[in-house]
């Protein structure tokens, strides 16, 4: 392909990122999709109706989303597995930011809950289209892994009272509804369990005898049956009941000023936390599937299936985390399950509504029960405990916010602690004193506290940026060290592991040649890169430091340095740890330095 037919499919690519995937879909990906999607479709159904009430929309509001978002989200996001939708994290923030100026229910909170879509949809497209998906490499790993723990036990705590047919308050916290099923485990009912338990036997069993198999279909079929046979209705066990039999109905958001000013707040919030929850949940399942996830795009798509949705009486959504993770583990290969599951969705209302009504919401819960158990990363877990203790305490601060905290702030304070560690790292740089090994090849430099150094130069290297925040570790450090070998005058610092410096920086530089001067000695630089020596080059510090202090490599700048050392020091000296040494060596026993 031409340079510049690559540029225009590039193009083409951001704003369409159906050419880069449809290349994948084959009779096989479209097969295990529509598998997929109609497993959503069908889980999907009481959870929508649970969002939308949340929300304090009418229940067909959360199906109304559950069709339109992922459609959309699908066609101009970047994952191939993420399913979008009502959450309960979205849900519970636009009911607390629209009720204050509605009645939940009403035309005017409809509205309003549109309204909001709108622009929550509009300020995550403006980030996308400025690029700022990078934002999300903030979330670290850990996060992401300590997060998705977190809300699959959420998950599941949300669907034991379903599991068990246990009344518990809705909105209850993790802590306060294992409470109440503890206190009400005599209540325990247990034709729910025959059922619940035999739908999540029926997934175990053909998810490990026959993984190709719709093993979750079938064992919300199996379940269906049970309850049947049972007479499940009639012991309490609930069933998904009666749907609207229509699509989703034009919609028009209000354009006023004044209700753009009273939602604008609320509106960045749903905005700030649909970003999080899609990008950190298809992060989540890429780590499974080795998908590499482009934040940019992911921006775009969730900002474009709000605005969209807004039009189509859907209301703000994102991405789900048990939808997404039903999505990978029915075996999902393509953005097509998603379109799958919203037109599936879609026939379901439109043609077997009524049969959707003997749907058992307990054989949902133990197909959820399931996929949250799949979610949790052990493997992932086990390695971030026994390899890093700050990445360890990242993830257990992210895990136990989930479980105790708001969902949403979970992930900030997840996020807003990476930061603080990964500030913490670079604000303190590798220091160390370097010296040349005589018995490594090329005299290669080391870090000993055995091999004898030089008496008169010091050579220190610095790995690591040298900016605003370094700057009191790093000159601290080159202090702590002069204090040992106060002798030791000059002092190379050998560059090659710093690739940035900032004005606090090259004001260091400036400062420790300035130091070491009135100390009679120097100061060098050696190892500079482009990146690092242009800054200090226009900001004059170079001519500062001195143009001939600094040398591309450490030999060269050895070989300077030392014709500006004390000769009577040289003869004196007993390292002789550089090849120089040895023509002192020379002369002092009257030997002429030609013969080197």
């Amino acid at each position: 392909m031409a340079a510049g037919n690559g540029g225009g499919g590039e193009w083409l690519a951001r704003i369409f990122p159906i050419v880069r995937w449809w290349p994948m879909v084959t009779p096989q990906t479209v097969r295990a999709d529509l598998l997929a999607g109609l497993t959503n479709a069908v889980v999907v159904l009481p959870q929508g109706v649970a969002f939308a009430m949340i929300a304090g929309l009418p229940p067909e509001y959360g199906l109304y989303t559950a069709i339109v978002t992922p459609i959309v989200a699908a066609l101009f996001g970047s994952s191939h597995h993420l399913i979008s939708g009502p959450t309960t994290a979205i849900s519970i923030v636009v009911f607390s930011t629209v009720s204050p100026f509605a009645e939940p229910g009403t035309a005017t909170f409809i509205s309003y809950a549109l309204t909001l879509t709108f622009i929550a949809g509009a300020f995550q497209l403006a980030l996308g289209i400025a690029r700022l998906g990078a934002l999300v490499n903030f979330v670290s790993h850990s996060v992401v892994v300590g997060f998705t723990a977190g809300a699959a036990i959420l998950i599941a705590t949300s669907q034991m009272k379903h599991f068990l047919g246990v009344g518990v308050p809705p909105g209850e916290s993790f802590l306060s509804t294992w409470i109440d099923l503890a206190r009400k485990a005599a209540e325990i009912n247990p034709y729910v369990v025959a059922v619940s338990g035999a739908t999540l036997i029926a997934a175990i069993l053909l998810k490990t005898l026959r993984p190709r198999w719709p093993g979750m279909l079938l064992a919300m079929v199996a379940g269906s049956l049970v309850s049947l046979l049972i007479g499940g209705e009639r012991h309490g066990v609930h069933l998904v009941g009666s749907l609207p039999a229509h699509l989703p109905p034009l919609s028009s958001p209000d354009f006023s000023l004044a209700t753009i000013r009273q939602l604008g707040p609320g509106a960045l919030a749903v905005a700030m936390l649909g970003l999080i929850e899609a990008v950190s949940i298809a992060r989540a399942i890429a780590t499974r599937s080795h998908q590499r996830i482009d934040g940019n795009q992911e921006f775009i798509g969730q900002g474009l299936s709000n605005l969209v949705g807004s039009f189509f009486s859907a209301y703000a959504g994102s991405g789900s985390f048990t939808r997404s993770g039903i999505n990978y583990q029915a075996g999902a290969r393509t953005p097509m399950a998603a379109i799958f599951a919203a037109l599936g969705l879609a026939s379901i209302l439109l043609l077997v509504a009524p049969l959707t009504a003997y749907l058992p919401i307990p054989a949902m819960g133990g197909i959820i029960l399931l996929v949250a158990y799949n979610l949790i990363d052990f493997h992932h877990i086990r390695g971030i405990l026994k390899t890093s203790r700050a990445d360890a305490a990242v993830l257990v601060v992210t895990f136990l916010s989930t479980l105790f905290v708001e969902l949403e702030f979970a992930i900030y304070l997840g996020v807003i602690l990476s930061l603080v560690l990964y500030l913490n790292r670079t604000a303190h740089p590798r220091v160390v004193v370097r010296v040349p090994d005589p018995a490594q090849p090329k005299r290669r430099f080391v870090t000993s506290d055995t091999l004898p150094g030089c008496p008169q130069l010091r050579m220190v290297r610095i790995d690591g940026s040298l900016f605003f925040g370094a700057v009191d570790h790093v000159q601290e450090a080159l202090h702590r060290i002069g204090a040992a070998a106060p002798d030791q005058r000059h002092v190379l610092l050998i560059c090659d592991g710093v690739n940035f410096v900032d004005v606090a920086g090259a004001e260091l530089l400036v400062q420790e040649a300035k130091r070491m001067r009135a100390l009679g000695g120097d100061l060098y630089l050696s190892g500079l890169k482009k990146g690092v020596r242009e800054p200090l080059r226009r900001g004059g510090h170079l001519d500062v430091i001195g143009l001939d202090h600094v040398f591309d490599s450490k030999a060269d700048a050895i070989a300077a340095i030392f014709a500006r050392l004390e000769p009577s020091r040289c003869e004196r000296c007993t390292s002789r740890i550089f090849r120089e040494c040895a023509a002192v060596g020379r002369a002092a026993d009257g030997v002429p330095a030609a013969a080197n």
